[in-house]
């Protein structure tokens, strides 16, 4: 029998008249990985911020390796070898990737009161190369990091405490393909130790390969914990819901399907860094046009630049029905173009402001009337049908946006501009960090507005989701189009990476 590492008994957590999560009840062995699933807003946030120290629990108690557990927050956790990575990003972005990585535990680098910032740079990468977590510059501000190497310095951090317990909230979602093999890898390492994780993640493929078991919580409650040998995520889909998952989930046409009329035209577009090099490609009228590639490839860099919001673009990006060249964001929102990043809470969503803000800030200027002048009535009424028609679940239309989970985020997000006159949009990992409802929900939109005439460039670190709704799948390496793939007998993952890589 192996030894017990953590209970959670009849663990309790409100806040005001929500139960976010009642009675909980669950072990985890040493050695043993265990995944969470659940809808947005389930509880395995909640559930995981208080084994963290996070937020303090209402009743229940918790025991590490047979010893009553209660921390006051994170730094009590790491006492008792117990240490988190959150969903959302959790660095300081004027700071260095290493003081990041040792905020609060600097004084070994201190002396009379000057940091060695040498000494704690070179103790930074002693911590990635023992846990093997690939290259990431740490000397300089994380503000120059991609989020996926923001996201490597967070796990460094939590693995500096070398932890009996470590909780994983969604951080694969934030990786691409080939950086997701850290996390595999990490996994294996923490058996061999007899050390145990906690994995919250969306891809319930994922979930079902990398763990040994999965505890399954709906409406703040445990509805069961299963051996993943003894589970489909199939199974896994109605326990999560409640019910059978019903409709298609991809598209089950086996062809492309789009105009012949061309919306956008990207021409040798580069950056002088180097990033991108000669994308070159057209997006037809109704088209899903997927862009993927591992994680040094630039598929979110692609993005950004063709909304115009990286420094040095070479090439032209051009709106085909106006004929205008679109240099600027301003220009191609001013030719009915949209993006998404795929940071939603630092480049997408305004979080201190409420769904109404965030829904109507985009359609501004549409909405006024004489002398730029709206009517409440109007903000009003345009956010409350959009906050309607894309199914938000919330206390209602003036709910600050940050106290949301991350699939009504990402409806928000999306509604702010589909609630528009779309012709293109660029959206960049659209169902990062979202459940397999929002997903599907998400899915049934972009078939829609495809049928409606709508272009979508999708960019995606998840090749199930590119395969399944793409009508072409152009694949990046090193800043370049490697390959280009159309619907049909093809597309596969394996011939995927084999371009990939």
């Amino acid at each position: 029998m192996a030894d017990e590492l953590l209970r959670v008994e009849k663990l309790n957590k409100s806040f005001g008249v929500t139960h976010a999560n009642k009675n909980i009840t669950m072990t985890l062995d040493q050695g043993e990985i265990r995944g969470l699933a659940g809808e947005n807003g389930s509880g395995k946030s909640t559930l995981t911020s208080m084994i963290s120290g996070m937020q303090a629990f209402d009743s229940g108690k918790m025991f590490i390796h047979g010893k009553e557990y209660a921390p006051h927050n994170p730094l009590e956790a790491n006492e008792y070898k117990v240490s988190m990575v959150v969903q959302e990003l959790g660095v300081i972005t004027s700071l260095s990737g290493a003081k990041n990585l040792f905020l609060g535990k600097m004084e070994s680098f201190t002396a009379l009161g000057i940091v060695n910032t040498r000494k704690m740079v070179k103790a930074a990468r002693d911590i990635f190369a023992e846990w093997g977590l690939g290259e990431v510059p740490l000397e300089i501000p994380a503000a120059h990091l991609t989020m996926e190497q923001r996201k490597l310095i967070e796990l460094a951090r939590a693995l500096s405490i070398d932890p009996d317990l470590l909780v994983l909230d969604e951080i694969t979602q934030s990786l691409s393909h080939d950086t997701r093999q850290i996390i595999y890898h990490l996994k294996d390492k923490f058996k061999k130790r007899h050390k145990s994780m906690i994995i919250i993640s969306h891809d319930l493929e994922e979930t079902v390969d990398i763990c040994d078991s999965i505890t399954v919580l709906r409406d703040g409650e445990v509805v069961t914990t299963v051996s993943t040998e003894e589970i489909t995520t199939d199974d896994l889909k109605q326990y999560m819901i409640g019910r059978k998952l019903e409709g298609d989930y991809y598209r089950t046409d086996e062809s492309a399907d789009y105009e012949d009329e061309v919306l956008l035209e990207v021409k040798d577009l580069g950056l002088k860094n180097g990033k991108l090099k000669n994308i070159s490609f057209e997006l037809h009228k109704g088209e899903i046009l997927a862009v993927c590639g591992l994680s040094d490839a630039g598929i979110h860099t692609l993005g950004s630049a063709i909304f115009g919001m990286e420094e040095g673009r070479t090439g032209t990006v051009t709106d085909k029905n106006s004929g205008k060249e679109l240099k600027t964001p301003l220009h191609m929102i001013r030719q009915q173009g949209a993006y998404l990043s795929k940071n939603r809470d630092e480049e997408g969503l305004m979080l201190q402001a409420s769904i109404r803000d965030n829904l109507y800030i985009p359609s501004a200027n549409e909405l006024a009337g004489f002398l730029g002048y709206t009517k409440k009535r109007d903000i009003n009424g345009f956010a409350q049908k959009a906050y309607d028609d894309f199914d938000v679940k919330a206390t209602g239309i003036m709910q600050p946006i940050g106290r949301l989970s991350g699939g009504n985020k990402q409806k928000i997000n999306l509604g702010r501009w589909l609630s528009k006159d779309l012709k293109y949009m660029i959206l960049d990992c659209p169902t990062r960090g979202v459940d397999i409802g929002v997903k599907a929900y998400i899915y049934d939109i972009l078939r829609k507005q495809k049928k409606e005439g709508v272009g979508f460039i999708l960019i995606s670190d998840e090749l199930p989701e590119a395969i399944g709704m793409a009508d072409r799948i152009l694949i990046l390496n090193n800043g370049e189009i490697k390959g280009e793939m159309t619907r049909g007998s093809n597309f596969s993952e394996s011939k995927i990476i084999e371009v990939m890589i």
